[in-house]
């Protein structure tokens, strides 16, 4: 799946001696993707790819937020917060 991202920033963390790369954005959700989005957060497996950044990397979730517990009602669309760190 291809998200819409904003306010996307990058940064390097430094974990048992390794530099990792740090992701950290915002998108929309709409109540249609709503399941599929949340699936995608369960499984926690990601390949990030920036491509004004030439990065790639396979990463799993360091921070997740939300604006709404329920987008069930059709119409509604939340605010998500995700940061992701290359795994090692």
């Amino acid at each position: 799946m291809e998200i819409s991202a904003f306010n996307v920033r990058t940064d390097s963390v430094n974990k048992n001696g390794k530099e990792l790369t740090k992701v950290s954005f915002d998108f929309k959700v709409t109540h249609e993707d709503y399941h599929d989005v949340t699936v995608l957060l369960y499984e926690n497996d990601f390949v990030v790819k920036v491509p004004g950044k030439n990065l790639e990397f396979p990463a799993a979730i360091s921070s997740y937020s939300t604006s709404i517990t329920n987008l069930y009602e059709p119409g509604t669309v939340g605010d998500f917060k995700l940061e992701l760190t290359e795994k090692e």
